[in-house]
């Protein structure tokens, strides 16, 4: 039976596959016409005990379908975009921020530890000078000196022009 219709299927394909795709080629571009002749084909197999005898209008009607099925998707998928580049269009461009943020990122990174530390308790973590003091093991006072220097130190780095990949280079 499975061979039966392996064959049947074969030999509907040989004798109409070039008629489909010129059909499918007359009413959408080259890139969509592959696509939409294997669908056709396909759906040609799942019925192929109940074709009629001339299948050839038929498998029209199939790709006739594949093709609606096709342009309905590409309109859904068209207003979709314009709807999200509505939502976007008034978005704030955040490359610099981006850039900005990679660049502190790396200059931070180049601190020694306990400055780092010192500026992330603070800044990241959100601690007041007493409580960051008390995770970093020292009186407020000389965390207050550390935040200090440790915040110069960044500041400098930031001036210098020289990229982590230029320094590591010297």
């Amino acid at each position: 039976m499975a061979d039966d219709a392996a064959e049947r299927f074969t030999v509907l394909f040989r004798r109409h596959h070039a008629r489909v795709r010129a059909y499918v080629l007359r009413r959408a571009d080259e890139a969509r016409a592959d696509d939409v002749v294997a669908e056709a084909f396909t759906a040609a197999w799942r019925h192929i005990d109940r074709l009629p005898e001339d299948p050839l209008p038929w498998l029209y009607r199939a790709a006739h379908n594949c093709l609606n099925n096709d342009r309905r998707s590409r309109r859904r998928r068209d207003r979709l975009a314009g709807r999200l580049a509505l939502h976007h269009e008034d978005a704030p461009d955040h490359a610099a921020g981006v850039v900005e943020e990679v660049r502190l990122r790396e200059a931070l990174w180049r601190l020694p530890d306990a400055d780092r530390e010192a500026l992330m308790l603070v800044g990241w973590e959100d601690l007041d000078h007493p409580s960051a003091a008390f995770v970093a093991g020292c009186s407020a006072a000389a965390f207050k000196v550390r935040v200090h220097r440790a915040r110069k130190r960044l500041a400098a780095l930031l001036t210098d022009d020289t990229s982590p990949a230029e320094e590591a280079a010297r």
